[in-house]
């Protein structure tokens, strides 16, 4: 089995070394929306429902785990740090490495009322819920910055 660490995602699986076209690095993101989520025992938790950009960056902040209900009614949905999600791509799901009964109890939130996940009084938190550095701390060794720093800067509201 061939591993790869991608900044803080890693990716296992045979496929990650011999996979034809632009996967497992490079990936359209709705070909991951539906895989199946596993925790650390073994137990199936959802499906990955979105996967939310931080479209300043260019980078993947978190991936919606949508679990219980059912047929989508009922839900309960849970924002997972990208980087807290391992993509194993013989299997064609994602780990993650927290037990059933985190996941039961991670602050999660319904389809009418997500949070302001831009938001650090929201995100720091929940990053640390699940043991991963905030995303935006990671981009300090590609020159990028914290996403909320350039709202602060009316000459950036000039550029967009």
């Amino acid at each position: 089995m061939q591993t790869s660490d991608q900044g803080q995602t890693r990716i296992i699986g045979k496929g990650a070394a011999t996979a034809a076209g632009p996967g497992p690095d490079v990936m359209a993101a709705d070909t991951l929306e539906g895989d199946k989520v596993y925790t650390t025992d073994g137990d199936d938790v959802g499906k990955i429902k979105d996967i939310m950009l931080d479209v300043r960056s260019g980078r993947i902040a978190y991936a919606v785990l949508s679990s219980g209900g059912i047929l989508g009614i009922g839900d309960k949905l849970h924002a997972i740090p990208w980087s807290a999600l391992t993509l194993d791509t013989e299997r064609k799901c994602f780990l993650l490495s927290v037990s059933s009964e985190r996941i039961r109890n991670a602050p999660g939130f319904d389809k009418d009322h997500w949070p302001a996940m831009a938001d650090p009084q929201w995100a720091e938190p929940l990053h640390e819920f699940y043991g991963s550095a905030p995303y935006w701390s990671a981009g300090d060794e590609l020159g990028l910055t914290d996403p909320t720093e350039e709202l602060n800067d009316p000459r950036a509201r000039d550029r967009h």
